[in-house]
């Protein structure tokens, strides 16, 4: 059945979707019924179903009986009734609208917003992400992650702590243990494509009202991803001339990829 709350965001008024919602528990119905049933005034109560009725949503299939469309087709009406005003505003849009090379640099905050916009960039990259995450974002994308990497995309992940090693260009920043006490929270930055950046850090305590960007802006996007590729060379300068240790094959590997992806 549809939520009521949901049927009035497809612009019905309050007393013809709680008009709606009391035919569908209970139908047929006369007035004097769907009065009590939907709460609705008995000297408003048909007032209603005849807009219901004239709107094809209510059927009065006797005299003074009605039922409702059924809630399947009302579904498919008003996803087709959206999608067909939703292109009409596509096109309204496409032509008001002045080619410019000017990219907004925009301001999200909350996680749940931060984490959504991370899902979207990461579901609609096309051929690269670079990414720098901490193990507990990384774990809510990892499913989004995986699934670009299935489609092509090329991922090369810095990991600001334990995580498994599911990608080929993948390395652990080697202060990961002591990174969110330095930083003073837990950094997030996903640039796709060359095009596209998000980045920001959720504060130790402030994890609901910290500032993230989200931008377009080619020069931010460079330089961000230029960090990330920075990052890379700080592990390969930390293993060998920190710790005095060689680079195994597949490390030597990701370095020659690194210094070539420009």
């Amino acid at each position: 059945m549809l939520e009521s709350y949901k049927m009035t965001e497809f612009g019905f008024t309050q007393y013809e979707t709680s008009c709606y919602m009391a035919l569908v528990a209970q139908h047929p119905s006369n007035g004097s019924q769907l009065s009590k049933l939907s709460g609705i005034a008995r000297s408003r109560i048909y007032d209603v179903l005849h807009t219901l009725t004239r709107k094809g949503i209510v059927f009065e299939i006797e005299q003074g009986m009605y039922v409702p469309l059924p809630p399947d087709e009302l579904k498919k009406r008003l996803k087709n009734q959206f999608e067909s005003n939703l292109d009409g505003f596509e096109k309204e849009l496409d032509a008001l609208t002045n080619v410019t090379d000017y990219e907004y640099i925009l301001s999200l905050t909350g996680r749940d917003e931060v984490v959504q916009k991370a899902i979207e960039i990461i579901d609609h990259a096309k051929t690269e992400l670079y990414i720098r995450l901490f193990p507990p974002c990384g774990e809510i994308l990892a499913p989004h992650i995986e699934k670009a990497s299935q489609r092509g995309v090329g991922i090369r992940y810095v990991c600001m702590g334990r995580m498994p090693q599911n990608f080929k260009i993948q390395i652990q920043h080697p202060d990961s243990e002591t990174l969110v006490s330095k930083i003073g929270g837990e950094s997030v930055d996903i640039i796709a494509d060359k095009a596209e950046a998000l980045v920001g850090m959720f504060e130790l305590g402030k994890e609901d009202s910290s500032p993230f960007i989200w931008t377009k802006n080619k020069w931010f996007v460079v330089g961000n991803r230029d960090s990330l590729r920075h990052d890379f060379y700080h592990y390969f300068l930390n293993k060998t001339y920190d710790c005095n240790e060689s680079l195994s094959e597949a490390e030597k590997h990701i370095y020659e990829f690194i210094k070539a992806d420009e």
